[in-house]
């Protein structure tokens, strides 16, 4: 392993996640007002042509990599909050996890989740993604021991202060 060196010292920065006294701390959100707000987010999972044809065909020796990648994905945002320390638990009013086969034989997970809050849905969108790609990798990595996630990015957002969409660059066909 790499010897780094000591942790370097660190300069005090106003952060929004550390208390008076420098301490972490969930940001407090009581003040903000419950809005309607939502995400999408999306990973890319590339594979070889055997995996891919026993995902398309439903024939993989642990059963439908679709249907249990949804239900994981699903499940993963509901416990964005146990996962991501400083996140807020927050009541989800929708989760969804979507395929689509690319042109280039790579599969697009794409999630969405949706909230009526005081804060964002961002990181339960991304955590859906990010556990329905590995969920697909689990499940296929018998016929390919070379999977490739990738591409885990917020496509959109909306509520709240602000909404972003990411546009789409030349030459990216992700989106």
């Amino acid at each position: 392993m790499l010897d780094l060196g000591p942790f370097p010292k660190r300069t005090p920065v106003k952060s929004s996640h550390l208390a008076a006294d420098a301490s972490i701390a969930m940001v407090d959100v009581s003040a903000k007002n419950v809005t309607s707000r939502s995400a999408t987010a999306e990973a890319v999972v590339r594979m070889n042509v055997a995996a891919r044809n026993a995902l398309r065909e439903a024939t993989l020796k642990k059963g439908d990599a679709l249907v249990a990648a949804q239900v994981a994905g699903i499940l993963a945002a509901k416990r964005t909050a146990t996962l991501i320390p400083l996140a807020h638990p927050l009541p989800l009013d929708k989760v969804d996890v979507r395929f689509e086969w690319r042109d280039d034989g790579a599969l697009r997970v794409e999630t969405e989740a949706c909230t009526s809050a005081r804060t964002g849905v961002e990181l339960e969108a991304l955590v859906a993604a990010s556990v329905a790609a590995l969920t697909i990798y689990d499940m296929a990595k018998s016929l390919d021991k070379a999977i490739v996630i990738d591409s885990l990015r917020l496509l959109r957002k909306t509520g709240g202060k602000s909404s972003f969409a990411l546009r789409q660059a030349q030459g990216d066909n992700d989106v």
